[in-house]
């Protein structure tokens, strides 16, 4: 069955981005975009796709998770330890990540070395999820087989029993991830596709080089 999505399109011309916008450090420009998608009413301002790179083929495979945080300039995330996603990294600890908030016509690409959080975070982290997610947490097998939906609603009402009344401790499988950038790309859609694009990249001193590039 054939699909042609050919003529979907729409002119993007609501903002534009110039030298004098930008700011040195690209984590603070980050942050000025994401509370701009925030105040926007987007319904996951947070939501980014992480890319990551299969350890066997090789091949590069995505998925959207939720920064939880920005945090002496990394950016946070958390996950079961056991899930695919975390097994990749293990393996190679260079990520992307894409942000896209289509009501302000803006995308943020950003690359970076992932590292495991220390379990003191990741245990104040988890110590302010609602207790549902906690229980989630512990029930859930992440990117392991799953017979049917009816065994893990079953062990989740059997988790959820046994945690009635306790506070619920992190288990050990699941934590959170940080990620140390030293690439950002900032999109800005404009008329007739000419979109302004910004690229800073990260050098020895701890400066960022920025260029101007070709949409």
């Amino acid at each position: 069955m054939n699909r042609d999505t050919s003529g979907i399109r729409r002119d993007y011309d609501k903002d534009q981005l110039d030298e004098s916008q930008l700011i040195a450090n690209p984590t603070e420009l980050f942050q000025k975009w994401l509370d701009e998608a925030i105040k926007s009413k987007n319904i996951e301002p947070t939501a980014m796709v992480l890319s990551t790179i299969e350890t066997d083929s090789g091949s590069p495979t995505s998925r959207v998770v939720l920064l939880k945080g920005i945090v002496n300039g990394k950016f946070r995330f958390f996950t079961n330890y056991y899930s695919r996603k975390s097994k990749e990294i293990e393996q190679n600890s260079h990520v992307s990540l894409n942000f896209f908030w289509p009501e302000l016509e803006k995308q943020v690409r950003i690359h970076g070395n992932c590292e495991r959080m220390s379990s003191e975070a990741s245990d104040e982290y988890f110590s302010s999820r609602p207790k549902d997610s906690q229980i989630g947490a512990w029930v859930s097998h992440q990117s392991s087989p799953l017979e049917s939906r009816e065994i893990i609603e079953d062990q989740f009402s059997a988790m959820t029993e046994k945690f009635e009344g306790q506070e619920i401790k992190r288990p050990d499988y699941w934590g959170g991830f940080e990620i140390t950038p030293n690439y950002f790309e900032f999109w800005q859609g404009r008329v007739s596709r000419l979109h302004d694009r910004f690229e800073y990249r990260l050098k020895t001193n701890m400066s960022w080089d920025v260029q101007r590039l070709y949409p």
